[in-house]
């Protein structure tokens, strides 16, 4: 049987997260070109109970269950958790059997729909993002299902925030050449005092994206960033994974032997192994960062094999 609970995974923002997947692979109301997972296989703004409910809560409560440390329950995964439309629910039974806090990582651009505000009200903390203002910056970046437009996105986002009594930190993930320019830069800033924010969390890619051409934003500039966007913006710091009891080394050697066979994609490791794609990920970004693999993109995808 697939789980849709994983973890729990070392998050930069989160401590300890427990992930749950309320979606199946790749499956996104935007396509953008900096995301981790590959390209969206379907994109779509369509909301339905595409993975049981039941299935996920009854795997969520033996994992909370096992007293293992967890800091957050985090609805992400591999696509827009959002798109369940049960997930209100789901929120709302997990508050019936742990304190331990809700989030939910979204790119916010189902928010300006009523029902999907209310799915969330009960969450302790949402991060949506919000990667640009400008409609021709928005199609390059994020790729959106095609009736989705960035004020009515703005707007929504700014709705949840007078209807939301939990925390909101906003995140903006900048690609060099695409959206750090200070035009774009000076109409995010509008719109964060539109929404406004608990926080501003300014990201950048540090990991495979699904475009080559994709670049980070140096440090230098992220630093200036910040300052524009002011004191509640902070730049995300690499999770340091010293002391991680969350690390399993097991599972760093069965990839570690399944890559010195053939040279093989995420996914593939992921249904190989048993493991949650989203666990896989960081696994192979701590063995690129040791010198250990690398990548190499071929017809659009990513391969990892050993060095």
């Amino acid at each position: 049987m697939k789980s849709y609970v994983f973890g729990p995974v070392p998050s930069r923002r989160l401590g300890f997260s427990l992930g749950i997947d309320t979606i199946p692979y790749k499956t996104c109301s935007l396509d953008c070109v900096y995301c981790q997972l590959g390209r969206t296989l379907k994109k779509t703004i369509k909301t339905k109970e595409c993975v049981s409910s039941s299935l996920i809560l009854k795997q969520l409560k033996k994992v909370i269950s096992s007293g293992r440390k967890i800091d957050y329950l985090t609805f992400s995964g591999s696509g827009e958790p959002t798109l369940n439309s049960k997930i209100g629910e789901m929120i709302s039974e997990i508050k019936k059997i742990t304190e331990i806090p809700v989030a939910v990582l979204t790119n916010g651009t189902l928010l300006f729909k009523k029902k999907i505000r209310e799915n969330l009200k009960k969450a302790d903390l949402v991060i949506p993002s919000l990667d640009a203002v400008s409609s021709s910056v928005f199609e390059k970046i994020n790729r959106p299902y095609s009736s989705l437009k960035i004020d009515k996105i703005i707007s929504g986002l700014t709705k949840f925030r007078e209807e939301f009594d939990g925390k909101i930190f906003l995140e903006i993930m900048l690609v060099s050449g695409v959206n750090d320019n200070s035009q774009e830069l000076k109409k995010l800033k509008a719109a964060i005092n539109l929404i406004r924010p608990d926080k501003v969390q300014l990201n950048s890619p540090v990991r495979p994206p699904a475009e080559e051409w994709v670049k980070p934003v140096s440090l230098n500039k992220l630093k200036n960033i910040k300052k524009l966007f002011g004191k509640n913006c902070e730049i995300i710091i690499p999770f340091k994974r010293k002391k991680q009891t969350a690390y399993q080394k097991d599972l760093e050697k069965e990839i570690l032997a399944l890559l010195s066979r053939r040279p093989v994609t995420a996914l593939e490791i992921s249904n190989v192994l048993g493991a949650h794609l989203n666990e896989v990920v960081k696994y192979l970004e701590v063995l690129e960062k040791k010198k250990r693999i690398n990548s190499k993109i071929h017809q659009s995808k990513r391969y990892y094999g050993i060095i």
